[in-house]
């Protein structure tokens, strides 16, 4: 696929979920262990209607995309946001009528990034 780089991102390993904020229609998602052997790819395409948010998950037999409105049950989980950033689910609300959205992500740094750090009292799901 022929296109923008929309995000290069790093987390902390372990997560089987990630939400994508304002997720392209065509995604094409590469996986890498902190060392670099890819552990999963896969070309996604947008099935249905637009939603700001999208749920990218690994699983078997691969990764699968879902456009998705979040709820409660998604707070705690990484954004990836286009250029790189990744933060953590804070809150969510939208419209009935999905005509406006309001969320809060939390957004916190460590030198050197070790795989398994997190804020004190940071509340993660992986």
């Amino acid at each position: 696929m022929n296109g923008l780089e929309f995000a290069r991102c790093t987390t902390a390993g372990g997560f089987r979920r990630v939400l994508v904020h304002a997720c392209p229609a065509q995604l094409s998602l590469e996986v890498s262990t902190d060392e670099g052997t890819r552990i999963a790819q896969a070309d996604l395409e947008r099935q249905g209607d637009y939603s700001p948010m999208t749920m990218v998950s690994l699983g078997d037999p691969g990764p699968t995309r879902t456009e998705v409105w979040p709820d409660e049950s998604m707070y705690g989980l990484p954004v990836l946001i286009s250029g790189g950033e990744v933060g953590i689910l804070q809150a969510w609300e939208h419209a009935s009528d999905r005509s406006w959205w309001r969320w809060s992500v939390e957004f916190a740094n460590h030198k050197g990034r070790p795989a398994d750090w997190a804020p004190e009292g940071q509340h993660l799901q992986r």
